[in-house]
């Protein structure tokens, strides 16, 4: 069984290197951020509360995300293992994960600030199949549509330059400080962002030492 921590600020490309692990690997890949955009599709009780808080660029707070994810990973359907995307983004966080479970290794994706800022802002969603776009790296066929369901394109609330930099700021605040606690562990293996995603993922495998 294979577990796994994905790190790096948003934008970085965690969720495309986790679902690559997730298909070569048969991993689960847990996403905080697809969870909170499940609830808000869905209606839940939080999804008023993590709507505000995500338009307003600001991170859920702990006892949420807390929640959240011991519910998640108490379904237990991750018989080869998990990566988790987007979890733990603080100290608290990352205390309450390491006295619960136990993990192989933290990847760290790392990619300059300005880089990540004209990624995220070049970010396009599906509004009726949720599929993500970049106009960077991955166009649409004919503007602003999707090209699985013929959906409109839209803009996440909370891709915006203001929200982008209040992201930035609590990552470099909150979240950096605890790669130094996984890095006391042994346990992160940091890979360049900068490069292709092939290249990403090959460093990343060899890394882990992945057949």
């Amino acid at each position: 069984m294979r577990k796994y921590i994905i790190m790096g600020v948003q934008g970085c490309g965690k969720g495309t290197q986790a679902a690559r692990l997730k298909e070569a690997y048969d991993l689960v890949h847990i996403s905080v951020g697809h969870i909170f955009r499940w609830n808000i599709q869905a209606h839940t009780k939080l999804a008023a509360r993590i709507k505000r808080i995500m338009a307003e660029g600001q991170l859920v707070p702990d006892e949420i995300v807390e929640e959240i994810m011991r519910r998640r990973l108490d379904e237990h359907d991750w018989n080869y293992g998990f990566i988790l995307d987007g979890f733990p983004r603080n100290r608290p966080q990352a205390e309450f994960f390491l006295e619960t479970y136990d993990i192989d290794a933290v990847i760290l994706i790392d990619v300059p600030d300005k880089v990540v800022l004209q990624r995220i802002l070049a970010r396009r969603l599906c509004e009726k199949c949720g599929l993500d776009y970049n106009l960077m790296f991955h166009r649409p066929a004919k503007d602003g549509t999707c090209d699985v369901c013929g959906g409109k394109l839209i803009t996440r609330s909370d891709d915006n330059q203001e929200a982008v930099a209040s992201r930035l700021q609590d990552y470099h605040e909150k979240t950096a400080p605890i790669i130094d606690l996984f890095k006391k562990k042994e346990l992160v293996v940091a890979v360049d962002g900068t490069k292709k995603p092939d290249q990403i993922q090959a460093d990343i495998r060899k890394q882990l030492k992945l057949l």
